[in-house]
């Protein structure tokens, strides 16, 4: 045995193996550490210690199998007299310092998080890879991070140098080229069967969810979490009985021109009558990429980068009081498609098992429609391509352009205005008769806020104010010439946000941040006039049904403001891990480790915080916790409800 593993160590196979030794070690010690942590909560019987260590075990060779890939790699492909050189021992010892120091100071984060969450790494420790300059500055007011650091450096020079000889004498072996790229395809296919086949479902088998945890590899969860882009509402924020949520919700939807179609009380669906004759009008709704209220002339802007929209929105339906619901693009396009509250963790669009869902655009198809999402970038991004395709929607993305069409293009996608021209095409060439429904969503209003010389005054490449400026330029382009087309007097123009440009402010949901604009554009077919009712993001949908006069089956959150009596005006905004309701001058935040915050907002949307509100709480709980629960639940797929004849 002894020999046996002196050869392996003598070659470059000794390195993986200490790598996965080390992995291993140091994931068990901060099992054993966090067990006596919770010690007082969990029951140690025989057999959970028995599952803890086998499944714990099971998820640390998995997480040494992802981990060690990139040295793997390295070692297949450095040249034996490049590996055989005396010197490069000292890049041996680089690679293991750096990857002990990782483990280290993974497994301290590890501790870190779980005194605060009691959990392993899930969606929160995301997030927190998201917002790093606010996080890194609250962990360092917590915590003695200078201390932790170099503590974490003692110890990784010190495991370097126990394990040095081993280090070294992985160089005393040939090991031809053909022979490790057999290794290497073996080890690939171990790791890719891993990925297929290992999920995070093994270590929930507890009802004990201590022990659970204690039975996963923080590492593991972590890239876990990110693939899988959710948070457990149930786990983390405070709740009610969910039948209590669901009741309070169907008593919120009810509004005079629906009606509940499912003796379900966990089921939405209801039947929408709109009296008179529907008004097949084309559908082009357009969000904007970043397009804060603030930026337009209407909402007291003196930059005057909106001048087309601004003189637009005399013509136009303009909602005034209207919030997003989040602050990334997928989150703007799930409120837009799917007429849902946010709920915890990533958009819907990002999320596994987000097919056949009931969207805006089934309701248009069931219509005899054509509903199609339009994209100046490549559909591929942000799983956008994936989750319109399987929810109604044809996608056409920048692909679908000629070379010749592409007056500019970065890394976000193409000018705007070459957008709007594959959209034109697109749109005639359903031909006469047809109805569209198309959204289209734009990128130049996006950082590094490059478009086309010449068409602005604002040079390429400087400011916010010239992408928002060139993208106002596209879409006044864009409707005139709509309006040379046999189609325009026949078509309904939404413009409209996707979120703000900024969402940073002094508290944690300030909401002016998601404060977004909205104009309805239909000369002939809707009145010109002003909405300034409140309203959120998931009624678009809704209430531009209502203005074509639509009687279909409803399974969205979303109201028909136009049918909502006053004062039951209520809108959503968050980030991945905050969750805010607003209703009746009042703003009530849940957030993990089930925390409950409630604001008073003063006309110029200030929070004041205050006390007890536990009329809106319970509100903002049923909302939120419904909506968790019916995408979990698989309620929002479009087969929980039946159109209408």
């Amino acid at each position: 045995m002894n020999l046996q593993l002196t050869h392996v160590k003598s070659n470059r196979s000794g390195l993986i193996l200490l790598l996965f030794f080390l992995l291993i070690g140091i994931s068990v010690f901060t099992r054993l550490l966090l067990a006596v942590k919770v010690s007082a909560q969990v029951d140690f019987s025989f057999m959970n210690d028995l599952e803890i260590a086998f499944i714990g075990l099971l998820y640390d060779f998995v997480n040494a199998i992802y981990f060690a890939m990139p040295l793997v790699l390295y070692l297949w492909l450095v040249p034996q007299r490049v590996y055989a050189r005396p010197g490069h021992v000292y890049v041996l010892y680089g690679w293991f310092f750096v990857l002990t120091y990782i483990l280290l100071f993974n497994g301290v984060a590890e501790w870190l998080f779980w005194d605060e969450f009691n959990a392993r790494f899930n969606f929160i420790a995301v997030d927190y890879l998201v917002y790093t300059t606010e996080v890194i500055g609250n962990i360092n007011q917590s915590y003695p991070m200078g201390w932790i650091m170099a503590g974490t450096i003692v110890a990784t020079t010190a495991i370097v140098l126990l394990f040095k000889s081993w280090i070294e004498c992985s160089q005393g072996q040939y090991v031809p080229f053909k022979k490790r790229a057999l290794y290497f395809a073996l080890y690939t296919a171990v790791f890719s069967m891993s990925l297929l086949t290992v999920t995070t479902k093994l270590h929930h088998f507890s009802k004990n969810a201590f022990v659970n945890e204690l039975a996963g590899n923080g590492m593991y969860e972590l890239f876990a979490a990110y693939r899988h882009n959710e948070l457990d509402y149930d786990r983390f924020y405070a709740c009610m009985d969910t039948d209590e949520a669901f009741r309070i919700v169907r008593k919120d939807l009810k509004t005079p021109e629906a009606q509940f179609l499912s003796s379900d009380p966990h089921s939405i669906v209801r039947a929408i009558r709109n009296a008179g004759p529907e008004k097949k009008w084309n559908v082009v709704l357009v969000s904007v990429e970043s397009f804060s209220a603030d930026f337009m002339g209407k909402f007291g802007n003196k930059d005057g980068v909106t001048p087309f929209l601004d003189s637009l929105a005399g013509h136009s339906l303009l909602f005034t009081n209207l919030y997003a619901t989040g602050t990334r693009t997928v989150r703007g396009l799930e409120a837009l498609s799917l007429c849902v509250p946010p709920t915890p963790g990533q958009s819907v669009v990002r999320r596994p098992n987000n097919e056949a869902l009931f969207s805006l655009g089934h309701v248009f198809n069931e219509k005899g429609y054509t509903s199609q999402f339009i994209y100046g970038g490549y559909s591929y991004f942000d799983n956008m391509g994936y989750f319109f395709g399987n929810n109604g929607y044809n996608v056409i993305d920048r692909s679908a352009l000629k070379g010749e069409e592409i007056d500019y293009e970065n890394i976000w996608g193409v000018a705007d205005e070459n957008l709007f021209t594959l959209a034109l095409r697109k749109i005639d060439a359903q031909g006469p008769g047809k109805k569209v429904f198309s959204h289209i969503m734009t990128t130049s209003n996006h950082r590094p806020y490059t478009y086309p010389e010449g068409r602005i005054d604002i040079p390429s490449h400087t400011s916010r104010n010239g992408a928002v400026k060139y993208t106002d330029y596209a879409i006044g382009k864009f409707i005139r010439e709509a309006s040379r087309k046999p189609w325009f007097n026949n078509t309904v123009f939404v413009i409209v946000a996707d979120h703000c440009a900024s969402s940073a402010g002094k508290t944690e949901l300030p909401v002016d941040k998601y404060h977004i604009p909205m104009l309805i554009y239909s000369p002939g077919n809707i009145m010109p006039g002003t909405m300034d009712r409140l309203m959120s993001q998931i009624d678009i949908g809704p209430t531009l049904l209502g203005l074509l006069n639509f009687s279909y089956t409803s399974n969205f959150f979303g109201y028909d403001m136009y049918q909502l009596e006053p004062g039951r005006e209520r809108a959503f905004i968050s980030t991945y891990q905050n969750l805010g309701y607003i209703h009746d001058g009042r703003l009530v935040i849940l957030s993990p480790q089930a925390k409950v915050e409630t604001f008073r907002l003063t006309p110029d949307n200030e929070s004041i915080p205050t006390t007890g509100d536990h009329k809106h709480v319970r509100e903002a709980i049923a909302w939120y916790q419904a909506a968790s629960d019916s995408f979990t639940d698989g309620h929002m797929k479009a087969n929980a409800r039946n159109p209408l004849p």
